[in-house]
This record gives C-alpha cells, sequence and structure tokens, in this order.
C-alpha cells in the first residue's frame, strides 16, 4: 500500500497593520474590560467587531499602547493587529470609519514591520487633563471638560509637581492589583492655564491603571488648598492616601511615543 508523501505546507505570511484612533470615551467602560466586570461595551471590542466582519477572520486580535480606563478618552491611541487579509490600506480605513460608532474615527492606517507591538514597543506615554474655570459651566464643554468655578493655584501645583516627576514606586497613586512593577519614571508634568481652561499635561514612560487620574486628583486638591503639597512625599510612603481619581470626562491620551 502506497502512503500519500505528506506536503509541506506553506507558513501562511501576516501582515502587521498599525492603526492610530481617536475616540470619545464618554459611553465606553474603557479600552477593554476583563475580570469580573467584563463588558462588551469598550472601545477595542468595537473595533474587532468590525475587522472580523471585513477580513473573516475571527481570532484576530488587537493589541494597544494604552489601556484607557472608563470614560477617558483618545486624541492618538495606537493599536495594531495581524492579519492575512490582502484588502488594501485604504479600503480598511474608509470602511472601519464607515461601519464604527461616530464616536470612535480610525485616523491613520499604515502597514508596520513584523516585530511592531504596539504595547511592547511603547517608549513613552503623555495624558492631558482639561478643566474649565468659570461662573458658570459650558453646556457646550461639559462631556469633555471637569468644571472649576474658582482657579487652582498653580504655583502651588507645580511646586507639588516637582515632588512627582522622576523614577519612582507609584503603587499609592494606582488601584493597579498585579502588577509585575510599581516602578515608572514621570518626565515631566506641565501645567498651562489660559482664559477660562487650565491644562494638565503628564509624561511618562508608562502609567499604571488609574495613576494619572490619582495624580490629577491630588494636584487639583492641592491647588484648591485642600491639602498641602507635602503630601506628596506621605503618599508615596503609605503615610496618607492620594485624593480621589479626577473625573474621566476631562482626562484624553494624548500621544504615543515609540
Amino acid at each position: 500500500m502506497l502512503r500519500r508523501k505528506k506536503v509541506k505546507e506553506e507558513p501562511v505570511s501576516l501582515r502587521n497593520i498599525r492603526l492610530t484612533i481617536e475616540y470619545d470615551g464618554s459611553r465606553y467602560q474603557g479600552w477593554t474590560r476583563l475580570g469580573k466586570n467584563e463588558s462588551n461595551n469598550t472601545i477595542s471590542n468595537k473595533i474587532l467587531e468590525v475587522l472580523k466582519k471585513m477580513t473573516g477572520e475571527e481570532n484576530l486580535e488587537l493589541f494597544c499602547g494604552c489601556r484607557t480606563e472608563v470614560g477617558v478618552h483618545a486624541y492618538a491611541q495606537v493599536a495594531n493587529f495581524k492579519t492575512s487579509s490582502d484588502m488594501d490600506i485604504l479600503d480598511m480605513k474608509h470602511d472601519l470609519n464607515r461601519y464604527l460608532p461616530m464616536d470612535i474615527a480610525i485616523v491613520n492606517v499604515e502597514e508596520a514591520p513584523g516585530r511592531f507591538h504596539a504595547q511592547l514597543n511603547a517608549v513613552s506615554k503623555t495624558y492631558m487633563y482639561r478643566l474649565t474655570v468659570d461662573d458658570v459651566p459650558s453646556v457646550f464643554d461639559r462631556k469633555y471638560t471637569y468644571h472649576c468655578f474658582k482657579t487652582p493655584d498653580r504655583q502651588a501645583m507645580r511646586q507639588a509637581a516637582l515632588l512627582l516627576v522622576g523614577t519612582h514606586d507609584f503603587k499609592n497613586f494606582s488601584t493597579a492589583r498585579k502588577s509585575k512593577s510599581t516602578v515608572r519614571k514621570l518626565y515631566d508634568i506641565e501645567i498651562y492655564s489660559a482664559a477660562q481652561e487650565m491644562q494638565i499635561i503628564l509624561y511618562a514612560d508608562d502609567f499604571l491603571h488609574n495613576m494619572a487620574r490619582l495624580i490629577v486628583g491630588t494636584l487639583l486638591d492641592i491647588g484648591m488648598g485642600v491639602r498641602p503639597k507635602e503630601d506628596i512625599e506621605d503618599i508615596f510612603e503609605g503615610i496618607q492616601s492620594p485624593s480621589a481619581p479626577c473625573d474621566p470626562k476631562g482626562l484624553y491620551l494624548q500621544e504615543i511615543s515609540y
């Protein structure tokens, strides 16, 4: 009896596609929601639903540069996925924007090197927090900025920010339960104000879960005179707790660098 000769199958060549994404996080449970509170109402799930139908690949995975939390927005989230689809890049962009909800936009689609990974290759991330100051909150900005009735003390906030900048163990400025390391390098915190708006920009190698929101919440309390800047060192030591996380509607993932 003749045995059939096994034909060696050629490995399927996969394309690595990089996406730049802008989204309004108001009605979503963050980029992704895992564990007991797993939810389908996430940014990643909405994109994956369209990608799977577009490529016909059910096992497709989407990796992001920074997992934004519930209600947080993004000007330039970065994600990548691998596919065997030969679909044109421009057609991908058009179809994604056609079928995604209007509060999620794919601003750029490009071929990436095979080894590119949106999370693992990120070298720095920037968050921006926007707040308005006026006696009457704007009805047009209310969903996208935090409102204060009086102007925070920018000088006190800047002095506190100097105590945060550098390489520290930020475990007490996070709600992360499982992390190999809670040491992060915060490169800079910039605080700008003009007219009725203030912006707080945080630039770091990486952020722990809720780290940006806890830092901003604490800085705002210092700016409002609720607590002194010296509390920063006590929070690092675990003697005191940080302030409540800032309202997520004013927080934006601004940039991811590679």
